[in-house]
């Protein structure tokens, strides 16, 4: 699509500027293992795409408020959901390392994560943490890349060691097969992880992390976004950069199917009370 198309001239544009993890302790698998690649390979990451100069950043920033995206980013994280983590570039070349598994519901102990949870009440999804994932490339059957634990999210014991390094003879983990254009969403609280790259083309994802409105995982917002990350956007991707604050204190919501953002708060009455109580715009 034109979409990809753009977004994968951008990257070339910024080629130079993608850093392998190649250092043993910036290594996303332990050394031996069905994961570990050809060790000579590392990972590609490239960030800074929201504040790259236009039309660079273009196809990045539209990925914030999507009209085909906002549906289930509305669904999955509920009214007002924010960009939590700075968005990432993963380029795979053959013989790349992949990811040792991680995520899910529980620490390595077995503990309660509070970061990291999924829940459904009442037919409604709540996630802590969600990834979206865009494909830039295309992943057939075996290319590697992408992993998932099915059905990880409602886990009660800790994932086991061997597994954790891609020992899998029962067959859990299984690789998505998608074309570019595709978008995977996932749950932080899915046990996931990657596949070392097999395929002779370039792995290319742009990976996002969302969070309901008022959670954050990520702190890059605070005490606010760099600048050029925010100047130009739409109101409805500026929207989507809000910090965590809740719905009723007058944030800005990107809703599905409506081209306008929303704006719900409380009565003038009320916020005058907290002025007089408070000094301030808000509790």
């Amino acid at each position: 699509s034109e979409e990809v198309a753009a977004a994968n001239a951008a990257i070339d544009a910024h080629a130079d500027e993608i850093k392998e993890r190649l250092d043993p302790e910036l290594r996303n698998t332990k050394s031996g293992t069905p994961l570990a690649g050809d060790r000579a390979k590392g990972r590609r990451d490239l960030g800074g795409m929201l504040g790259w100069s236009s039309p660079h950043c273009d196809p990045f920033r539209a990925l914030l408020a999507h009209p085909k995206l906002v549906p289930y980013l509305t669904e999955l994280l509920g009214p007002g959901y924010r960009l939590d983590h700075l968005p990432l570039l993963i380029s795979q070349h053959r013989g790349s390392e992949g990811f040792s598994l991680h995520g899910g519901p529980l620490t390595k102990t077995g503990r309660f994560n509070p970061t990291l949870q999924y829940r459904n009440v009442n037919g409604e999804f709540y996630n802590s943490l969600l990834a979206m994932s865009v494909q830039l490339t295309d992943h057939n059957l075996g290319d590697g890349g992408f992993c998932v634990v099915r059905g990880s999210h409602k886990i009660n014991f800790p994932v086991p060691e061997a597994l954790v390094n891609g020992e899998d003879p029962q067959g859990h983990l299984h690789q998505p097969v998608t074309k570019a254009g595709d978008v995977v969403f996932f749950s932080e609280a899915t046990v996931h992880g990657a596949l070392p790259w097999s395929a002779d083309h370039e792995r290319r994802i742009a990976l996002y992390r969302f969070a309901p409105a008022t959670v954050a995982y990520g702190r890059t917002y605070s005490p606010t976004w760099p600048s050029s990350m925010l100047e130009g956007l739409t109101p409805q991707q500026r929207a989507v950069m809000e910090p965590p604050y809740a719905e009723r204190l007058d944030r800005p919501i990107v809703r599905p199917l409506e081209e306008d953002v929303v704006t719900n708060g409380r009565s003038t009455k009320k916020k005058r009370f907290d002025q007089d109580v408070f000094g301030t715009n808000y509790f």
